[in-house]
């Protein structure tokens, strides 16, 4: 060990360790393919994964901070400590509902925690509007994300850790 070694970067540091992902929503967990959006399905935005809610309480997917908020509150921002961005997209062509079904209550420049609750969603509204409701978590950052894993599957519930995301370092 040399004298200065203390002064060079360790592997630990936060843009290369990986960042604990959490289900935004109490549902099912489905792998992104399963989301019935090609735009989503076939990675065009990014990797990530979704939540088929069973109640409207969506929570943030990671500890971070909200980079943007949509006029239409159906999809929020984030960046990791990693510097991994996450776009939540609550519902597929939900941007037509023109913020209808959606109570979200973060702001850009906040900061959450996988207890956050993002937003309130309307699930009833997003079906009589014939409306996917798949809470989907996507990277949209790819070239950034070295390593992404799912830990768990089936049912999850908001808050609960489903798999991890590490960032280039």
């Amino acid at each position: 060990m040399g004298m200065f070694d203390f002064l060079k970067k360790k592997d630990t540091t936060p843009e290369n360790s990986p960042v604990k992902l959490y289900a935004p929503a109490n549902g099912k967990l489905i792998p992104i393919e399963e989301v019935a959006d090609p735009v989503f399905s076939q990675k065009m935005m990014g990797d990530g994964f979704a939540v088929i809610p069973t109640d409207g309480k969506i929570t943030s997917p990671a500890a971070g901070k909200v980079l943007s908020v949509f006029p239409t509150q159906h999809a929020v921002g984030l960046l990791l400590e990693n510097g991994v961005e996450i776009l939540l997209h609550m519902g597929l062509d939900t941007v037509e509902l023109s913020g209808g079904p959606f109570e979200t209550v973060v702001k850009e420049g906040d900061q959450v925690t996988p207890e956050t609750v993002i937003s309130t969603v309307d699930l009833a509204a997003l079906e009589a509007a014939g409306k996917d409701n798949a809470m989907v978590v996507v990277f949209t950052n790819m070239d950034k994300v070295s390593d992404f894993n799912l830990s768990a599957s089936g049912d999850v519930s908001t808050a609960a850790e489903i798999g991890s995301v590490t960032a280039n370092a």
